[in-house]
């Protein structure tokens, strides 16, 4: 009933062909109980003797039409009711990617991405097979039984049909507590698939470090106990299942010994005919069915609502950033204003942002530097709005950035980050992700700005050239100037570049820069580095250590202080001239 509860939305939605599907599988289960009692009474007939020809061929033509009939009928249920189960399971597969959509970093480090992909294959499938295969089971265990038994008790015999169905009750008990063991065996199994989903994933994108570092068979070794957990915790699924079919065989086989035995004896007392006994068995036969599709119910209904659990648990996880009830809606972010913003990871203990505070106007440029950790990179990413802040810290335009709808800031800005995700798809596509529908004109530019032209011009395919799983044809350059110039090309009013020139030499740099500045002229730009003289051109810079601010100003203000700015950009002048 909890399954059915969760999905009511799927089974109102659908209820239409929910009912066309049960209606024929009753109907098809009524004009099957038409055979047995045809076959019956043309047995009695024989033994009678008063069997003629035109009777004989009249109750085959009805046979032989009724059939057809059925098999009409059976096409049609079974491919509405299938359809709706292919069905759910689209909807809910895009609801899940939907969800993680709109879901903050802080989820996915609570959701593997092995237990993510697991509930979108296994599980999701497991809920499918429920509002498909578990209807229909659950219609053929009551229609199915119901006729057949109404036909016993009215055609046939009450004792019989009394005495045949008395292992019946057994067969629920013992299913019953089979669907309860099948619950929690089948919950274990899929938690061991999203750990299994895990190691893969991370072997084959760290196949390059695994080698570099000769760990192949420990990598194999550790993944080789992983699927041996998967595979055990499936055979416990397994073992159990496997009983099912063999209990039901069992209980039908007493039932059949019943059956015959009893109605032997009724015959012989001229209590019913023979062709009532055969008619019974042929009816009895026609139970086997409905009391396997019982333990297929129980079992498929086990797995759907284990499986619906987990759905539902991580479909109820709500982002950590909710939208503005009511969004001040603003067309252009003429400032952005941090005002002792202190940020603390959810994880963390210690803040990684200390009140720091600065104030840019539209169409200046931010630069960001420090050491290793020193809250660079999460400096930006508050204007992502990835985590939680406190509330009026943070001002776009003079407006607290809570206030303002998520959507309106993230087409606002365009993030490089540190380390780029690229897609499996030429390099085109992966320019275009942002603009899909970008001229060639529109990113030939992008490319040159990005410095870029020259390496796409040597690549076999040009633009065509796919660049393999996370990029893995480009080299560490190529990757972060292909993210730059994805970023141009949507030509946002907000750019941030997380540490986006560090692998690239410096004369690139110089250029990208140059393109930046002379194509964002009146766009506001923050820039994190670790190389200053990609921010030596910033109209103001601050300089973090350990969350704070301790020395800003612009390039020519800093070198006066005689601080850690100064210290660092002689040290970086004095090994470029070496190197040079």
């Amino acid at each position: 009933m909890s399954f059915v509860i969760r999905l009511q939305w799927f089974f109102k939605w659908r209820w239409s062909r929910y009912a066309l599907a049960i209606s024929l599988m009753t109907c098809v289960s009524l004009l099957s109980t038409i055979p047995p009692k045809m076959i019956g009474n043309t047995i009695d007939h024989i033994k009678n003797g008063d069997l003629t020809a035109s009777n004989l061929s009249q109750t085959v033509m009805l046979l032989i039409g009724l059939s057809l009939l059925l098999y009409g009928m059976a096409y049609v249920w079974i491919t509405t009711l299938f359809g709706n189960s292919a069905l759910i399971e689209k909807v809910l597969r895009g609801r899940l990617l939907a969800h993680l959509t709109k879901m903050t970093p802080a989820f996915f480090q609570r959701n593997t991405t092995g237990q993510l992909m697991a509930l979108a294959t296994n599980d999701v499938l497991a809920i499918g097979q429920t509002a498909g295969y578990g209807v229909m089971t659950l219609v053929n265990t009551l229609v199915g039984a119901s006729v057949v038994i109404i036909m016993m008790i009215s055609f046939i015999s009450f004792k019989l049909m009394l005495a045949a169905l008395i292992p019946l009750p057994f067969l629920a008990i013992v299913i019953n507590k089979l669907g309860k063991k099948v619950r929690t065996r089948f919950l274990a199994a899929q938690a061991s698939f999203g750990k299994m989903n895990d190691h893969a994933l991370e072997s084959i994108s760290g196949i390059r470090v695994i080698r570099s570092y000769v760990q192949e068979d420990h990598d194999l070794t550790a993944f080789d106990k992983v699927t041996s957990d998967v595979m055990n915790k499936n055979k416990h699924v397994s073992l159990l299942n496997a009983l099912f079919q063999p209990l039901t065989s069992l209980i039908v086989g007493i039932s059949y010994s019943i059956g015959i035995g009893y109605g032997s004896y009724l015959v012989f007392h001229d209590q019913i005919t023979l062709g009532q006994l055969i008619s019974f068995n042929i009816y009895l036969g026609m139970l086997i069915w409905p009391m396997i599709a019982f333990g297929e119910f129980i079992n498929v209904l086990q797995r759907g609502n284990a499986s619906a659990d987990r759905l539902e648990t991580a479909l109820a996880q709500k982002a950590d950033i909710p939208d503005a009830e009511a969004p001040i809606a603003m067309d252009i972010p003429e400032s952005i204003d941090v005002k002792q913003l202190t940020f603390t990871y959810p994880t963390a203990n210690h803040p990684s942002l200390n009140s720091v505070s600065f104030q840019l106007e539209r169409g200046q440029t931010l630069g960001v530097v420090g050491k290793t950790g020193s809250g660079k990179s999460t400096l930006l990413k508050q204007l992502l709005r990835q985590y939680p802040i406190e509330p009026e810290k943070l001002f776009i335009a003079g407006v607290p950035v809570e206030q303002i709808a998520l959507d309106q800031m993230k087409r606002w800005v365009a993030y490089v980050p540190q380390e780029h995700l690229l897609l499996s798809k030429s390099i085109r596509d992966n320019i275009a992700l942002g603009k899909p529908d970008a001229s060639p004109e529109e990113i030939a530019r992008a490319v040159e700005m990005a410095s870029f032209t020259q390496d796409i011009a040597q690549m076999p395919e040009g633009l065509s050239t796919v660049v393999g799983e996370n990029g893995v044809m480009l080299s560490g350059g190529q990757k972060q100037r292909l993210a730059i110039a994805r970023a141009l090309l949507i030509d946002s009013e907000i750019l941030l570049l997380d540490d986006a020139l560090s692998a690239v030499d410096a004369r690139t740099e110089s250029r990208i820069l140059h393109h930046i500045r002379l194509e964002r002229a009146g766009k506001t730009t923050l820039i994190t580095t670790h190389r200053l003289s990609a921010v030596s051109h910033a109209n103001w810079i601050l300089v973090l250590d350990e969350g704070r601010i301790i020395e800003e100003g612009t390039h020519e203000e800093l070198m006066h202080f005689d601080g850690w700015y100064k210290e660092q950009w002689e040290r970086q002048q004095m090994e470029a001239s070496l190197e040079e």
